[in-house]
């Protein structure tokens, strides 16, 4: 049975500060990271909080990219699911490297494939 898409959830450690906290800096590297992954945009939806932290989603045809940041730890939880031949791996690198992240821990999981087995694997030192 083939995938209906592939799912990473990325843990991005020792980011940037200032690129965390900064609403419009992050939704321009997410369209950008779901340009380059090939996607079709179709909404894109921000909001900062205060005192830190920005939330966001680019919905795009094959599915999503969001966002949540904790500028005070350094930290960004990250989602990208796409459906279809697009390889989510290609925003979730482009994301982590344009937030400066110095550690990140990926999981990739396929989606629509019915009971699956989580492979955990981590990446170092971008």
């Amino acid at each position: 049975m083939e995938t209906m898409g592939r799912h990473v959830i990325s843990e991005l450690w020792g980011c940037d500060f200032e690129k965390l906290n900064d609403m419009d800096l992050i939704e321009k590297i997410f369209v950008d990271a779901a340009l380059k992954s090939g996607a079709e945009i179709r909404e894109v939806a921000f909001h900062k909080f205060a005192p830190q932290g920005v939330s966001g989603v680019v919905i795009i045809s094959e599915s999503h990219l969001t966002i949540h940041s904790f500028p005070e730890h350094g930290y960004a939880s990250i989602d990208v699911y796409t459906c279809g031949d697009l390889n989510p791996n290609i925003a979730a690198d482009y994301i982590a490297e344009a937030l400066n992240a110095e550690t990140r821990e990926n999981i990739e999981l396929p989606r629509g494939m019915g009971p699956i087995q989580v492979n955990k694997s981590k990446v170092n030192a971008l």
